[in-house]
């Protein structure tokens, strides 16, 4: 597996154009970080636009943290466009375990083939069907405990499953890697989760879905330790952290990334 830095390089040769259907939330601190990684980003969630939206985009991130009837349609009908395109997107099933809509709603889109599955270590344990101590959004599972259940995923999914937490966990079924990047205070400011989502969908655009995970991981982490030294807290941190994205170095990413190929 070659080095994380020519991935980044090459995604920000193409400036992808990313579609998001995420929450709230999330939505100016996402396309703040997909600017800053160098991708364009484009926040359309309304049923009457999605598809069409959709076919013009090169990858598409769905986020059902704040989502609704509607914005569940038109998530089920953009990932359909995207899947007979044959371009990734990648999934964030938020909270799955707190709702039998979000439960409904992930068993709908997980049947459509998403390219990459993000979510904590309860959020994957729930949609494998194996439980999950989850607090409403947040995990109460340690990475460890969903290893077995990401890789039971992937092969379901046919695709990645990226498992977040202090080491993160990418599996495609068969391969296995951990990524040791970031920093604390980066779960300290909200949507730095669902921001990641899209810089993950930004590298998978022509690039190898297992490889461009990780490279996205690692590169996000990468530039949370560069921001982190000079952030006083997390209301600096979150502008040092764009500062540190967009200035993030190939060469730099390379030196730093901490990334264990475990088959």
């Amino acid at each position: 597996m070659q080095t994380p830095g020519p991935a980044l390089s090459a995604m920000r040769a193409e400036r992808p154009l990313v579609h998001n259907i995420t929450n709230f939330v999330a939505m100016n601190v996402m396309a703040n970080v997909l600017l800053a990684v160098g991708a364009s980003p484009a926040m359309v969630h309304a049923r009457e636009e999605v598809a069409d939206f959709a076919a013009l985009s090169q990858a598409l991130t769905v986020n059902i943290g704040t989502a609704d009837p509607d914005w569940g349609a038109a998530m089920q009908e953009a990932a359909a466009v995207m899947a007979a395109a044959r371009r990734p997107w990648v999934f964030d099933p938020v909270g799955v375990a707190a709702t039998r809509f979000r439960q409904d709603l992930s068993a709908s889109l997980l049947e459509l083939g998403p390219t990459v599955v993000r979510g904590n270590a309860s959020e994957i344990l729930a949609l494998a069907g194996l439980g999950g101590a989850a607090r409403g959004v947040d995990a109460g599972d340690s990475v460890e405990a969903a290893e077995t259940a990401a890789r039971a995923l992937a092969v379901r999914t046919r695709g990645v499953i990226a498992v977040s937490g202090p080491v993160d966990y990418v599996t495609d079924g068969t391969r296995v890697a951990r990524v040791a990047n970031g920093h604390p205070m980066m779960a300290q400011v909200t949507a730095m989760g669902c921001a990641l989502n899209g810089v993950i969908a930004a590298f998978c655009v022509g690039q190898p879905p297992f490889e461009a995970t990780v490279a996205a991981l690692a590169a996000y982490g990468v530039a949370g330790e560069i921001a982190a030294r000079t952030a006083q807290g997390p209301g600096s941190f979150q502008p040092a952290f764009l500062d540190a994205l967009h200035g993030l170095a190939p060469e730099t990413l390379d030196a730093a990334a901490r990334i264990e190929v475990v088959a």
